[in-house]
């Protein structure tokens, strides 16, 4: 127990650089066996689509300093961030592929990772990558049709604002109408676009690379060899 807790001396430290024949055979050992684990127990396929989305900031926001700028972009990116995750959104997926609950998309199957305004990356994995990229269209394609509807919706509403502004209407006859846009609309800004940048032939490859396999395979080796080592002392002196 003594010899466990006592901290390592610099001839323990020495001893490990002096072991390099065993360092370089442990680190050929512990590649080969990240190698196998890659083959033999592989990572799902990621499939990747982009959405580029734009906000159109010098129409909508007219006025401001910088720091208003900032925060109107966090406040329109977390809308629309939950029209990607929203029940509608995912549904259409579900309904699509057919044996995959929004839960099980939700979870374990689909990533989203953008800049505020820019290009949005869509990411769906699958043991299969032929169903990884189906995934990850419907995916972006339910996502952009509900954010167009949205930003239509709210078009339509700035305009009976407006005519309501100038009296041209009467507040009793689209009294629904408004109430209607404002749930569709879903806060989204009239101003806003959205398009698909990636329809066919989107990037796959695997969630993680073999290269990483063989990485932490040789890394994971040599730290609890070298742990064994210092505890132990059982390789000896070259």
């Amino acid at each position: 127990m003594k010899l466990l807790l006592a901290s390592p001396s610099l001839e323990d430290f020495l001893r490990l650089l002096r072991a390099w024949r065993f360092w370089i055979l442990a680190s050929f050992l512990g590649a080969a066996l990240g190698a196998a684990a890659f083959y033999i127990f592989p990572p799902d396929y990621r499939a990747q689509a982009t959405v580029v989305v734009d906000f159109n900031l010098e129409e909508s926001l007219t006025e401001g300093n910088d720091r208003d700028l900032f925060y109107y972009l966090e406040r329109e990116t977390r809308k629309l961030e939950e029209v990607a995750w929203a029940d509608k959104t995912v549904d259409a997926v579900s309904q699509a592929i057919g044996d995959i609950t929004v839960a099980e998309l939700r979870n374990e199957r689909l990533q989203l990772s953008q800049p505020q305004d820019g290009g949005w990356h869509f990411y769906a994995d699958d043991p299969d990558p032929a169903r990884a990229e189906k995934i990850v269209s419907l995916w972006t394609e339910s996502f952009n049709q509900q954010a167009q509807e949205g930003a239509a919706n709210a078009l339509a509403l700035n305009a009976l604002k407006t005519a309501l502004e100038k009296n041209a209407i009467d507040l009793a006859e689209v009294e629904q109408d408004i109430e209607r846009l404002e749930s569709e609309s879903l806060g989204i800004s009239a101003y806003l676009q959205t398009s698909l940048s990636q329809k066919e032939s989107l990037p796959i490859s695997r969630k993680t690379s073999l290269g990483e396999y063989v990485f932490l395979g040789a890394s994971g080796i040599l730290f609890f060899a070298a742990l064994a080592i210092l505890f132990t002392g059982k390789v000896h002196e070259e």
